[in-house]
């Protein structure tokens, strides 16, 4: 640990077991000037030893202490001024160093958000760009996969220049989110950039301008974009980090990246390889509930592109695993999403996985994840423009998400759903592109077309259909699809028949 020092010369009551006094008490506030690892003294103090120690002393003038009647000077301790001045010892400078080594790394992703730089010329803007690091820093903390360095010692760098990855060493984390805030007439710009403590390299980074008009709605706004942008940045990067860690040295956390990786190849093998990697997580943790939403969701792809080997023992494990994530309480919001999804498509229980979500959302407004499982939902239910609404916000949220396509295959099922079956196909289409082997995709590229009088294309779909699942049929497709309406499952067989797909 690191400490802040207050020295004060004064007088001194002594109990058997404490001292206390105004002597006290003078010191103790006197620490909230120091930087960790630094001193700072009283002015009856530095009179002591003013001349007398190899030390500069910068002056803070006159300071109202909390609780102590009186203003008191405060002078801080200056070792790099001194050191600067050859007036320390290179052993003092050691020593000095030596207070604030490198912290530990914690067993999950890292990050700390820096004060944020005003750029304006008007210094009462730094309300806004303080406000607006408080905002982020409170919604990734929502993400319980994510160690959040508290505002409070990100704050201890505020108007100093800063090393990134000095700051990193310092604060024991391993990404660093930095920024900056202009502001011309009604109008600001907020330019943030994430940064790769360990080697200095550079994310992400993006830019946002908006009114002042309202400064609340103006921050929940860059807030949402800067969150959902970074955190599928951070996910990427540690799904690399866990691929380059030696296999023998595997703890639960670099199961579930390694099972996010094979997941994210979506081809049979490397779900079932996931599946592995995700029940792996769970034996070294048996409370990691991501890692038991995320089975359960691979249990969802599995249905959804006809992997399923035996139906019963899926849906009995989907409901187990599910089941668990719903019992415990939990506020991760990740494992409420993905597990609500598969609840949803695999068991067919969508009010209880729709609560699931709407957990989620409640625990974090700025997941994705929770937003499309959100649409999802209310597609299948009925309420199509809010279930397209909800997409989009999740597209916005989160623009590089190895999951777009997925949000694609999403909107045009539900144009396909509401009757529109000319905004279907393109988006089922551009779908395909995106990911050629995800049949859910290319089943609605197949049906939409049909029904906006596209029979060749329609037909060049189930083609591609038969040759990815050659056991699809129309008998066995409420297997594939899942918890349709009657209505809109009558619709969606009819027409794929049309396309050609057999009996």
């Amino acid at each position: 640990m690191a400490f802040r020092i207050g020295i004060n010369l004064g007088d001194v009551i002594i109990d058997p077991d404490d001292i206390h006094g105004d002597g006290v008490n003078v010191a103790v506030r006197l620490q909230h000037f120091s930087e960790p690892g630094g001193i700072s003294v009283s002015e009856d103090a530095f009179r002591q030893v003013r001349g007398k120690i190899a030390a500069k002393f910068v002056d803070l003038g006159e300071q109202n202490l909390k609780n102590i009647a009186r203003s008191i000077r405060v002078y801080r301790v200056g070792l790099a001024e001194a050191a600067e001045a050859g007036r320390l010892s290179s052993a003092a400078i050691a020593s000095a160093g030596a207070a604030r080594p490198p912290l530990a790394l914690p067993d999950r992703p890292s990050i700390a958000v820096l004060p944020f730089q005003n750029m304006s010329d008007d210094p009462e803007q730094e309300y806004f760009a303080d406000g607006m690091v408080e905002e982020i820093t409170t919604a990734l903390s929502r993400m319980r996969w994510l160690f959040v360095i508290a505002r409070n010692s990100a704050f201890t760098y505020k108007g100093r220049a800063v090393d990134v990855k000095q700051v990193a060493r310092e604060l024991g984390v391993r990404y660093v989110l930095e920024g900056s805030v202009r502001r011309a007439a009604h109008r600001v710009r907020i330019a943030g950039q994430l940064i790769d403590g360990s080697t200095g390299a550079h994310l992400w980074a993006d830019r946002f301008e908006g009114d002042l008009e309202d400064v609340f709605d103006l921050q929940d706004r860059v807030t949402a974009s800067v969150v959902g942008a970074i955190a599928p940045m951070l996910e990427q990067a540690e799904i690399e980090r866990a691929k380059r860690k030696p296999t023998e040295s595997l703890d639960a956390y670099d199961y579930y990246l390694r099972g996010l990786a094979s997941l994210y190849q979506w081809t049979e093998e490397s779900a079932n390889e996931a599946l592995r990697m995700f029940y792996k997580a769970v034996d070294l943790d048996a409370n990691f509930e991501s890692a038991h939403g995320v089975a359960a969701w691979c249990y969802f792809w599995r249905m959804a592109n006809g992997w399923t080997t035996d139906r019963t023992h899926e849906i009995a494990e989907t409901t187990r695993l599910a089941g668990r994530v719903a019992k415990s309480g939990t506020d991760d919001p990740v494992a409420l999403a993905f597990s609500g999804l598969a609840l949803g498509l695999v068991v067919g229980e969508l009010k209880a996985g729709a609560a699931l979500v709407n957990r989620a959302l409640v625990l974090d407004p700025n997941l994705a994840a929770a937003w499309y499982a959100s649409g999802f939902f209310r597609a299948i239910l009925g309420d199509h423009d809010l279930a397209i609404e909800h997409i989009a916000r999740a597209a916005r949220l989160s623009p590089l998400d190895p999951l777009m396509f997925y949000m694609h295959h999403l909107i045009a099922l539900t144009h396909f759903l509401a009757g529109r079956y000319n905004e279907a196909w393109p988006l089922a289409e551009r779908s395909s592109w995106e990911r050629p082997n995800f049949l859910a995709t290319l089943r609605v590229a197949a049906a939409s077309n049909v029904l906006a009088g596209r029979l060749d294309e329609a037909r060049g779909y189930i083609a591609r259909t038969l040759q990815l699942d050659p056991e699809v049929r129309i008998s066995n497709l409420k297997d594939r699809m899942g918890p349709l309406r009657p209505e809109d499952f009558a619709i969606y067989v009819e027409a794929l028949r049309l396309a050609g797909l057999p009996e």
